[in-house]
């Protein structure tokens, strides 16, 4: 067991939702639905995040949004990330979430890098337009107002190094009522790759006064979140990437910010039995052939480090059924010890590089229209 060193902090508070420990799962597009966020409840308190949903899917009640929008039975407060460009549209599906009573509380993505969702102003690319970005906001926060429903806004350091926009994002959500800003303390030409700037969340730290502000980014064990919250000055964190393939992150966590020792990583063992009991989650949520199709995106993150062979790891990789999944883990060294070099980056890391912008996107910050195609779409990357 390792002792990690905590800090004096007060509880972090989303709205009316006391977040302990102040710790939040980064929504994450075909990740963090109902039956991954189940896992990780397991292991620890703090806020989930549903994947992002599409303001004008939900406005359009489209089944697959709708299907996305479940909550398990003991999930509170139920967290939704939110996704839109229009005002108008994002008014209408915040009317509908609060008023059928669809959830807690509703975070806004402005953090997407994604080329599908920049070329239309979508996403990292929308902070720029400074009028749009608070009318969004504003619009967001007076349809959930009437029910008590707290507005987040989650949002990058920027477009790229000559184009910062978070200063001015996170003082114009705190303006038009958000209850809380995260920061991904990267640009959108950075994508995932490099090393977050932490720098950048104490600087919006110092910039937003009244509001709490969370630091996301390069968050893979409790030691880094101990530190960002030290050195940042920030009022919790956001976990994303650094949970694929280890949910129990989340009881890591819990432990450090209690003061408590921190447990060492599972044995393969214990890994196989989470990756059991993620895979019958999936089944209760979406049946057994979607179920294990999904799962296999998993499987690497899994088994990150532990000596299994090419072989064992590719047919992880091709696992269509539960008797497969159970014969396959019952191959496993049970007793392989957690891999000390797995514990970096996951997921995709990409490169940096342009970010695609609509024709003239750059050319006034203060067009309040709407980006002409995005609010079509029906998902956010």
């Amino acid at each position: 067991m390792t002792q990690t060193q905590t800090i004096a902090r007060p509880a972090l508070k989303i709205g009316p939702y006391q977040v302990d420990p102040p710790v939040v799962l980064a929504p994450m597009a075909g990740i963090t639905n109902v039956a991954f966020r189940r896992l990780c409840r397991e292991y620890g308190a703090g806020m989930y995040v549903c994947e992002m949903i599409t303001a004008r899917a939900v406005v359009e009640r489209h089944p697959g949004t709708m299907h996305l929008m479940t909550f398990d039975e003991g999930e509170h407060p139920r967290s939704m990330q939110l996704y839109g460009v229009d005002p108008a549209t994002m008014r209408e599906a915040v009317k509908i979430i609060v008023g059928e009573g669809l959830a807690d509380h509703i975070d806004q993505n402005y953090g997407c890098p994604v080329a599908k969702v920049t070329r239309k102003g979508g996403g990292a690319a929308l902070p720029f337009k400074r009028r749009l970005f608070g009318d969004i906001v504003r619009a967001s926060v007076e349809a959930a107002e009437p029910a008590g429903v707290p507005v987040t806004v989650k949002f990058r350091v920027g477009i790229d190094d000559d184009h910062h926009t978070f200063l001015d994002a996170g003082r114009i959500a705190e303006a038009e009522g958000a209850v809380a800003v995260s920061l991904h303390a990267r640009t959108a030409a950075q994508r995932y790759s490099g090393q977050a700037d932490w720098s950048r969340i104490a600087a919006l730290k110092d910039a937003v006064r009244t509001i709490p502000v969370l630091g996301n980014g390069d968050i893979f064990s409790a030691d880094d979140a101990l530190r960002m919250m030290a050195e940042t000055g920030c009022d919790g964190v956001v976990v994303g990437r650094g949970c694929l393939g280890r949910p129990w992150l989340f009881g890591e966590l819990e432990a450090a910010f209690a003061g408590r020792p921190v447990p060492e990583g599972p044995n393969l063992g214990e890994v196989g039995r989470v990756l059991r009991r993620h895979a019958e989650l999936l089944i209760q949520h979406d049946g057994a052939t979607k179920a294990l199709r999904d799962l296999r995106k998993h499987m690497a993150w899994y088994l990150m480090g532990f000596p299994i062979g090419s072989e064992l790891r590719r047919a992880f990789a091709l696992v269509s059924g539960l008797d497969e999944l159970d014969e396959l883990i019952g191959r496993l060294d049970h007793d392989a010890p957690f891999p000390a070099d797995a514990l970096g980056p996951r997921g995709r890391q990409g490169s940096p590089g342009k970010v695609t912008l609509p024709h003239g996107w750059l050319d006034d910050p203060d067009d309040p229209c709407v980006p002409e195609g995005a609010d079509m779409m029906h998902s956010g990357g």
